[in-house]
């Protein structure tokens, strides 16, 4: 039996734009996060896939309680985040903890690594304070850095120790889920794969629901069980992570995945999806299905009909009115060239 951890029900997100440059005043508002409906199951690894500006780490506000959605909800344990009392709303900060994509920008520099991993314990005195030291060496231990180095200062260590010693916080609390915001785009390639599979151990090890926020395609496949993928605020695409990767059904999950770099046996071949123009203003996003200016597959309904996440296959969604064509047709997969 499956328990349903974090759940966002037609959850929105918006911003007053800034002014420009030479002070001018922008109107309009910024739909960052458009109507986001959401479950994650305990101990399952959800990706998050979708091109910069599309809503991502928006939603990661949301999720971890640092930004309140202008409508719609945000249930932790089938409680509503906005309706929590000041010891549920503790509780709920301590089950659930966010990984920064620069792992140097998120540590105060005064700050010795001992200092940063213990603040939380400290904060929500979740220790005496007598064993805060061991426990620190337990962390520092359990991500693969060596106690010793606990009094350095962050601009002593690598970008790889850094991101260990982010995730030595997060996990100081004893957390439920993990929201990962990009957690290694930061990294040199070398140290990459280093941290993902320390993410991977760590999750077996401790039980962990993980939220993975990624552009990188090939590094999603291999943390996630499901995959979800966004466009100007809203999810267009979600489900298994074969069925996403094998038979994407969304126009924009399939060019995405055919941008990817893929070593192809001989024979082989790909059509690429090239993407022409930029993505829409989320201020002023078009009318109908908000992919359709930049879609290869469109028809003229796609102007004019918002196309409702329509299940197409066991746990597996998509937001098209092409959904069928798009999973039958090769386009962006591999296949055996004639």
């Amino acid at each position: 039996m499956t328990t349903r951890l974090l759940a966002l029900e037609d959850v929105k997100q918006a911003y007053k734009p800034k002014s420009s440059t030479f002070g001018a005043r922008r109107t309009g508002t910024v739909r960052a996060v458009d109507g986001v409906t959401l479950d994650v199951t305990a101990g399952e690894t959800v990706g998050l896939v979708g091109e910069s500006g599309c809503g991502k780490s928006s939603l990661a506000k949301l999720i971890v309680g640092l930004e309140q959605p202008v409508s719609g909800r945000v249930l932790w344990k089938g409680r509503d985040v906005a309706g929590m009392s000041r010891a549920e709303k503790s509780a709920f900060h301590r089950g659930v903890q966010l990984i920064f994509q620069d792992p140097f920008a998120s540590l105060n520099p005064r700050r010795t690594i001992r200092e940063s991993i213990a603040e939380g314990i400290l904060t929500h005195k979740s220790l005496p304070r007598q064993r805060v030291h061991d426990r620190v060496d337990e962390l520092m231990a359990d991500v693969g850095l060596d106690p010793a180095h606990a009094d350095k200062y962050p601009h002593e260590c690598s970008g790889g120790q850094l991101q260990r010693v982010g995730i030595a916080r997060a996990l100081a609390l004893g957390p439920d889920l993990l929201v990962c915001d990009e957690p290694v785009s930061a990294l040199d390639i070398s140290v990459r794969a280093q941290v993902l599979n320390l993410l991977n151990g760590l999750r077996q090890k401790h039980g962990l629901t993980i939220v993975f926020i990624a552009h990188d395609l090939d590094v999603v496949q291999h943390m996630s069980d499901r995959i979800v993928t966004m466009y100007l605020g809203k999810i267009v695409e979600e489900g298994p992570c074969d069925a996403v990767y094998g038979t994407s059904a969304h126009p924009y999950t399939r060019a995405l995945l055919s941008a990817v770099p893929k070593r192809l046996p001989p024979g082989h071949r790909i059509d690429r999806v090239v993407l022409e123009g930029d993505p829409p203003s989320p201020i002023d996003p078009p009318p109908g299905c908000p992919f359709h200016t930049r879609c290869y597959t469109a028809v003229p309904d796609c102007a004019s009909t918002v196309p409702a996440l329509t299940e197409i296959g066991a746990g597996h969604r998509a937001a098209c009115l092409r959904a069928d064509d798009v999973r039958s047709s090769q386009v962006g997969l591999p296949y055996r060239a004639s």
